[in-house]
């Protein structure tokens, strides 16, 4: 059975608004005001809650240890799982692509270095659980992406077939994972690198969702 398997943050949807507001009342809590751009510091966002913790830090002029970092990350998540969906939105054409793959006999699944149950309520407030047999969280396994077991759960679960599947991903990480299993990556230039991701030789490009339907022919047949 054919599978597509896709990444969340910065490939459906660009979290990015909601991560750098959770990052930025922690600072507020701590008297630093907002320390974060929601425009410049997208990129960051992406590597996760402890990467913009850091990059905020690091704008003040006072030393500020990891400990600081440990401390207010569970802050840091508790602020994104109560206001997840403010600012979040699917990206142009995404449903509609993932229900034509599904019109068309594909499985559909999400593989994610989100924690599974922040991955769950999102996808669950945008409206689109519905359309994936499977999801895969930082925290479901032992290991998280790049490791291949992850992206081999989520084939599994959806009675796919690993040898028919490839990953829609926006970073390194995601290339990475799909070597590891030795399938296609297909890698977005709307995330947040933009084109620039085409450095990391992806086996294909989507420049936006309308012409997934016709990259899956190619790499996986119809």
């Amino acid at each position: 059975m054919k599978t597509v398997v896709f990444d969340l943050d910065g490939t459906l949807a660009d979290t990015s608004g909601d991560l750098i507001a959770a990052a930025n009342a922690c600072f507020a809590a701590l008297g630093h005001g907002a320390l974060l751009d929601p425009v410049g510091d997208q990129l960051t966002a992406f590597h996760g809650g402890r990467a913009m913790l850091k990059l905020g830090f690091s704008r003040l002029e006072m030393a500020v240890g990891e400990e600081d970092i440990n401390r207010e990350y569970p802050r840091l998540l508790k602020h994104y799982g109560e206001h997840i969906d403010v600012y979040t939105r699917l990206y142009p054409g995404a449903e509609a692509a993932v229900e034509r793959l599904l019109a068309d006999g594909y499985r559909t699944a999400i593989c994610t270095n989100k924690p599974e149950g922040l991955a769950e309520t999102l996808i669950q407030r945008l409206g689109v659980r519905g359309l994936f047999g499977s999801l895969i969280g930082a925290d479901t396994l032992a290991t998280r992406k790049p490791d291949a077991a992850p992206y081999l759960a989520c084939v599994e679960q959806v009675g796919g077939a690993v040898d028919a599947s490839f990953l829609v991903g926006d970073t390194e990480t995601d290339v990475k994972t799909a070597r590891a299993v030795g399938v296609p990556c297909v890698l977005v230039s709307f995330g947040p690198e933009g084109p620039g991701i085409a450095r990391l030789t992806p086996d294909a490009m989507l420049d936006r969702y309308e012409d997934l339907d016709r990259i899956a022919e190619v790499l996986v047949g119809s």
